[in-house]
């Protein structure tokens, strides 16, 4: 039974259970895609100095304030800043590509940072339907959804390189992979990234469940469905070479700022934002101030109303808070947070803020310390 630390995490400090970070790479106004990639990175470094287990970057199309339509590239930058935390997608959206090619990317990020990387992979386009339209080059878009099952059977077979040997793929090989280390003089590692598998309804809880793989809920947009989903999961867990026990962690949307009021102004401006995004009129993450001066209908002020309400946001006390709530209501094994603010700086400090409200270890601190020791 490979279970390993690679998917179970360690809680550090008071914290419950080990914390992540989720990054959809936020472009707010008057911001350019440069500067939020230059967010992530500083993100990512703090994340890894605080003790964060893993950094997760979401597949996102045809969205001005979201720039991570390509997680692969991005993780290959982050993988060039940093050393020890774990990198992944949450997730690839896998009826969006060619399973060989996934294989092929994840793979090339494996050997770019071997051991530390994960491959989430969630069933839904990631965009609206003309845009996945366009990116799979069908209008078919339910067979991508309805094939999901096939189409990660087919890839986990090119992760590991197993097809049956009168398979028509049986002599394609996703390179970098396992097929280098049978190659003759051939020393490179077996060893692929694990599979996690995604969602935000009951669909890929129950196939996680069924494959022994771990699970991901996206309680940060589907917060009526997390218990039902977690609960199926669990129900449906068969042991297998990957897990021997349920391991499920779920998104949470969480900002932590210094000021309460500052945190609420925050908040309403990324409501702002879903509230056009749900419209139809995508755009940057507007400011605060245009947020305030915005006049919402009562069917938007209702949104916005029932969207914050799954948002923890406050002090860091607050936040500490209410993550610690959420994880004993859940059973959590784990809390992913991605915070929301029109200011890279702003997110930035909400991941430090909550750090420092769990006791979190501060790597960048003790070397300065011993430095000047």
């Amino acid at each position: 039974m490979e279970d390993t630390d690679e998917i179970r995490g360690k809680a550090q400090g008071t914290a419950p259970v080990p914390l992540s970070v989720l990054d959809l790479v936020t472009v707010g106004a008057g911001r350019t895609a440069t500067d939020a990639l230059r967010t992530s990175v500083k993100i990512s470094r703090l994340a890894e100095s605080r003790g964060f287990h893993r950094y997760w970057v979401a597949e996102h199309h045809s969205m001005p304030g979201v720039a991570s339509s390509s997680p692969a590239v991005i993780l290959a930058h982050l993988a060039a800043h940093t050393t020890r935390i774990r990198l992944g997608s949450g997730g690839v959206m896998l009826p969006n590509h060619a399973p060989l090619v996934i294989a092929e990317q994840f793979g090339t990020l494996e050997a770019m940072a071997p051991g530390r990387i994960d491959l989430g992979l969630g069933r839904a386009p990631g965009t609206d339907g003309a845009t996945a339209a366009a990116l799979r080059r069908t209008d078919g878009l339910n067979e991508g959804a309805d094939d999901f099952p096939e189409q990660l059977a087919e890839l986990t077979r090119f992760l590991d390189d197993d097809f049956p040997d009168r398979h028509p793929y049986a002599r394609i090989h996703a390179v970098p992979g396992p097929i280098q280390s049978t190659s003759p003089g051939g020393v490179q590692s077996r060893h692929r990234p694990p599979v996690w598998l995604l969602g935000s309804s009951g669909f890929s809880a129950r196939l996680a469940g069924i494959l022994g793989l771990p699970f991901a809920f996206a309680h940060h947009f589907s917060a009526q469905n997390t218990i039902p989903a977690l609960d199926l999961y669990r129900e449906s867990f068969q042991p297998s070479a990957v897990l021997d026990a349920p391991y499920a962690l779920i998104g949470v949307s969480a900002l932590a700022t210094d000021d309460e009021k500052e945190a609420r102004r925050q908040v309403m401006a990324a409501a702002l934002n879903m509230v056009r995004l749900r419209t139809g009129r995508p755009g940057l993450v507007p400011t605060p101030e245009e947020a305030e001066a915005y006049e919402f209908s009562p069917m938007e002020r209702e949104f916005i109303d029932s969207w914050n309400s799954n948002v923890i946001h406050g002090t860091a006390d607050e936040v500490r808070s209410g993550l610690d709530d959420l994880q004993k209501r859940t059973g959590a094994d784990e809390l992913m947070l991605t915070s929301h603010a029109h200011d890279g700086d702003l997110r930035l400090r909400s991941y430090e803020l909550i750090a420092d409200a769990y006791g979190l270890p501060d790597a960048a601190r003790d070397a300065r310390a011993a430095t000047q020791a």
